[in-house]
């Protein structure tokens, strides 16, 4: 089988910091590893580059679009490794002084910026029985739904989504339909969510559309006390964890995507053409 048929994709777990640089150096250093070891696309996590002490501090690292420390980081790491990077999310400035869009960049291996998808279904929600609660709508801009983002990429059409996107399968339908074969999804699941729901959303995403979902997923204690859920996957069509992350740490997991047996599976377990409904 061709790498053509047979890419190397990476998911890279990130424990981030309350500071921007360090977790650029670190993201910098597993970037680095994923390419040494023959990834063609890799997928950093949800807020990379910032898990600030407070939900304000991203404001104070937001940057315009198409210029700024983590967009450059993001350009010249794709080009120095020839490398396909989505850049998780970062914080991009959008007009409201108090509020940025949550923003998924992705660079083609010459370091060119050839997507942006700002996530769209923002984590408003308390914990049930706990005092946990969040709400991204005080500091975060939701994007706009239409249209789906579907890209191509080497490793094939690529669809953007981001965390709490994960429990809305309707958007996944729409991404399947513009054509994804993969999906990405990078996330912040807190350890609450994620050990209740995190295998069982990214399974049933894959396994309902048929297409591959590579989920990198922050991990630990972080500087604002949330804990993150970690257990990066990436999940093949059918449904089977192809690598998942095993520590509490910063890790880089790979796996091949087959792109003959998805196309397989499509053709001879047709169940996207046998919807009925939307």
């Amino acid at each position: 089988m061709s790498a053509l048929d047979s890419p190397t994709v990476a998911a890279i777990q990130m424990s981030s910091l309350g500071e921007v640089a360090p977790n650029l150096a670190l993201a910098g250093d597993l970037l680095a590893e994923a390419a040494r070891q023959g990834a063609q696309l890799a997928v950093l996590p949800e807020n990379f580059a910032l898990m600030g002490a407070r939900e304000t501090d991203k404001l104070g690292v937001a940057e315009r679009d198409g210029e700024g420390t983590i967009q450059d980081f993001l350009a010249e790491t794709a080009r120095a490794h020839g490398l396909w990077i989505v850049g998780g999310t970062i914080p991009i400035a959008g007009g409201e002084p108090d509020r940025v869009y949550p923003a998924c960049p992705v660079y083609d291996d010459s370091g060119n910026r050839v997507a942006r998808y700002d996530k769209i279904h923002l984590f408003d929600v308390g914990m049930p029985d706990s005092a946990e609660a969040y709400r991204e709508s005080a500091t975060f801009i939701a994007g706009t739904p239409e249209p789906p983002q579907v890209l191509d990429t080497p490793i094939g059409k690529l669809g953007l989504s981001i965390c709490y996107d994960l429990r809305f399968p309707e958007l996944y339908r729409a991404l399947t339909a513009a054509g994804a074969e993969v999906i990405v999804a990078p996330s912040a699941f807190t350890h609450t969510t994620g050990s209740a729901h995190w295998h069982v959303l990214t399974r049933a995403r894959a396994i309902e559309n048929l297409v591959t979902l590579i989920a990198p997923n922050q991990v630990g204690h972080h500087a604002s006390g949330r804990r993150t859920y970690g257990h990066s996957l990436i999940v093949d069509p059918w449904g089977q964890i192809k690598a998942e992350a095993q520590t509490e740490a910063n890790e880089v997991i790979l796996a091949r995507i087959d792109r003959r047996r998805a196309a397989e599976l499509r053709s001879g377990f047709p169940c996207l053409a046998h919807r009925r409904l939307g």
